[in-house]
């Protein structure tokens, strides 16, 4: 796991942690007992930590989904499956390192996991790029997600990206293109999908691989059309607003279940995944072996009709999702009570 890094909002837990660590280490040099001390510490630490994490505001949220501590595409590929063999390339351009994906299995089942990888140090961060992929990297997962149907296998997507790289080469060679061509053939793809978020999940760098039957998401996970900076700069012409766009944005995963995008939240340690990435992985495992149990039962015809339906309905914003939602901001009326797009 990497080092620590503390969140703003984290100083007061971070500092307790200090002070448990400080005493510890008094007692083991003087040999003193000072268990009692340390129990009374850690139970605030815990509840203050709690407290923390059941109150964080949307942006907060987003700080949270792109901690450099916490767990990222290959770390749960380590954790949750067996028999990884990665695969490379788009049998085009280049393999974009950006996107990882492979054959692994779960519970002894062979399936294709496909996912965006962020770097931790620089130099794994230039190689991956800060986990924006490149045309071929679409291109390369749509290969693979059609190799994966071929043998009739599930895929698994892993979301977490600040979105597509806008870059002139990424634009020269069909970004655009790449993505939407995958919005379409994911929305056809005759096996069982699920995708989980993360991290963050922006704009269509995130969609590119996340039509699927199933879309979970980490608590504190975000999957927003646009980042909270983007949004801010857009409307208000600074970022100083991100705070404001964020909560505009419903992004977190509470919001995008109520709305009706996400299926289901997975819970994550006390102090977030960061604090414990075992802890993360297991629930991540736990709730991935339930859809992937409930996807594998349905014909191919009803997995379909079931997937056309879930679309249908994320873009009806008169729709229930909507109003259960409490969304008070401004409606789209087209006629047909259907907005133009699906959104985030």
């Amino acid at each position: 796991m990497a080092g620590t890094t503390h969140l703003r909002f984290e100083r007061d837990i971070a500092e307790l942690q200090r002070q448990i660590d400080g005493l510890r280490a008094l007692a083991d040099e003087k040999g003193i007992d000072v268990v009692r001390e340390i129990e009374v510490l850690r139970s605030r630490l815990a509840a203050m930590t709690e407290e923390t994490y059941r109150n964080l505001a949307p942006m907060e949220r987003v700080q949270v989904a792109r901690h450099p501590n916490r767990p990222y595409m290959l770390d749960y590929v380590e954790r949750l499956f067996t028999d990884w063999i990665e695969l490379h390339g788009d049998r085009s351009y280049r393999d974009d390192q950006a996107i990882v994906a492979g054959w692994a299995s779960l519970d002894g089942q062979s399936l294709m996991v496909i996912g965006q990888q962020k770097g931790r140090a620089m130099k794994e961060n230039l190689r991956r790029n800060f986990g924006m992929p490149h045309p071929e990297g679409y291109r390369k997962a749509l290969r693979l997600m059609k190799m994966a149907e071929k043998f009739g296998r599930p895929v698994v997507t892993v979301i977490d990206t600040p979105g597509a790289y806008p870059g002139l080469g990424s634009e020269e060679r069909g970004i655009g293109e790449a993505i939407a061509r995958n919005l379409r053939e994911m929305a056809a793809l005759r096996v069982p999908t699920v995708s989980i978020v993360i991290g963050e999940g922006m704009s269509g760098g995130a969609l590119g691989i996340g039509v699927t039957d199933r879309i979970l998401m980490l608590e504190h996970a975000v999957y927003s059309v646009i980042s909270p900076e983007g949004c801010a700069a857009i409307l208000w012409r600074s970022r100083d607003h991100r705070e404001k766009a964020a909560e505009a944005l419903r992004l977190t995963s509470s919001d995008l279940l109520r709305l009706g995008v996400a299926d289901d939240i997975i819970a994550e340690p006390v102090g977030g995944a960061h604090s414990d990435w075992e802890a993360a992985s297991r629930s991540v495992s736990d709730a991935l072996r339930r859809q992937l149990d409930e996807l594998t039962a349905l014909d191919t015809g009803e997995l379909l009709a079931r997937r056309w339906r879930k679309y249908e309905a994320i873009g009806d914003w008169a729709g229930k999702a909507i109003e259960k939602s409490g969304f008070t901001g401004p409606r789209l009326d087209t006629g047909s009570g259907r907005s133009m797009g699906a959104g985030g």
